[in-house]
């Protein structure tokens, strides 16, 4: 991937540059326990090898029911995602912007106002898990909404290039004509600074709803993918473009489709916990009903208070509904696997990074 290099007008950084600074952990939590937080080395980052470790037997999951075992046989894709497609712009700037809305805003319309060339744009978002999977063999559609322009178009051009089907959420019929922000494709501006660090823009960052809350319902068409659909992965990021309402509607038409729920709640997690009432709800109900939830380790202390990654992980297991696997990523310390009879750990692995040609752990 290329990047291209730019200089901004003048624009004045007066302190050190970070785009999003790290929200503070909130003292209100979903799962305000106490548990000893020892000491662990879960996994070994030297070791090439996966172990697991017995725990005590717990009460099994139900079985799915007879509903599920229909829909079962109606599945032909493997995975679908749920909204989160954008084209992120990588760019090399001298440094990154400072925190303040504002001048982020101003740098966010000087970037927009004449588009960079194609080689720097790149799928982003859903896409990237949509790509994996379908580069691994696995049958995918994205379930979403890109607009009628150049970016849209290239995002459709890009899947499909990649065997995946995009299913269209489309609501109003005159979407595709409308010039409002509100029907564009969304874009992430990914700006890398000398010393390779990473700053983030997005116009869906300035909006006061979400991207696409003109949508309110879910058509024929995405039901139809979702349920033909064995996984259904939704991310945090979707709270940015649709309404929690229209989420939880997806996301409990899959369960009564028998498609399994998973739930990547990333550096959103953070916020929707101390969100509106709405966000709040969905996020909660997605932590219960999720089949499968995968959380960074500081993620999964976010949400439950426990700073040891297997503790939390198995209070989220503890207290979902729904919950078979917890799936928690800890950079170059690995993942761990958790479920309600064993933890796998799975060591880190060097992965090629386009964003500035660094090495990162995976």
């Amino acid at each position: 991937m290329h990047h291209q290099s730019i200089a901004f007008k003048p624009l004045q950084f007066p302190f050190p540059p970070r785009l999003h600074p790290p929200n503070a952990i909130p003292s209100r939590r979903l799962f305000p326990l106490h548990l000893n937080t020892t000491a662990y080395s879960p996994c070994s980052a030297s070791s090439s090898r996966s172990f697991h470790i017995p725990l005590p037997t717990h009460p099994p999951r139900s079985l799915p029911s007879s509903n599920s075992t229909k829909n079962a046989a109606l599945k032909t894709v493997d995975v679908a995602t749920l909204g989160n497609l954008c084209v992120d712009i990588v760019l090399n700037v001298p440094k990154l912007p400072p925190s303040s809305k504002g001048a982020r805003k101003a740098i966010m319309e000087q970037l927009s106002s004449s588009p960079p060339d194609k080689q720097y744009w790149e799928a982003g978002g859903n896409c990237n898990v949509a790509i994996a999977a379908a580069r691994l063999g696995l049958n995918c559609i994205t379930i979403g909404y890109v607009g009628n322009e150049i970016y849209g178009k290239f995002l459709l051009d890009v899947l499909r290039d990649e065997g995946i089907r995009i299913v269209g959420m489309n609501e109003e019929a005159d979407v595709v004509n409308s010039p409002s922000a509100s029907h564009q494709t969304l874009l992430c501006w990914v700006l890398v600074d000398p010393l390779q660090k990473h700053g983030f823009c997005s116009p869906a960052d300035f909006f006061e709803e979400p991207a696409f809350s003109w949508m309110s319902t879910l058509s024929e068409e995405v039901k139809r993918g979702i349920k033909r659909s064995r996984i259904l992965f939704c991310n945090g990021y979707d709270f940015d473009e649709l309404c929690p309402g229209l989420i939880l509607s997806a996301v409990d038409y899959a369960i009564e489709a028998g498609t399994s729920v998973f739930f990547d709640p990333g550096p959103r997690g953070k916020s929707l916990l101390r969100g509106t009432v709405e966000e709040q709800k969905a996020l909660r109900h997605f932590l219960r009903m999720s089949d499968v939830l995968l959380l960074t380790s500081d993620e999964a202390e976010s949400l439950t208070g426990i700073a040891n990654p297997i503790l939390a992980g198995q209070e989220l297991l503890r207290t979902g509904v729904r919950t078979k696997w917890v799936v928690v990523k800890m950079g170059p310390r690995g993942s761990i696997l958790i479920t309600t009879s064993n933890i796998t750990c799975a060591s880190a692995f060097k992965v090629s990074e386009s964003h500035g040609h660094r090495r990162l752990w995976r």
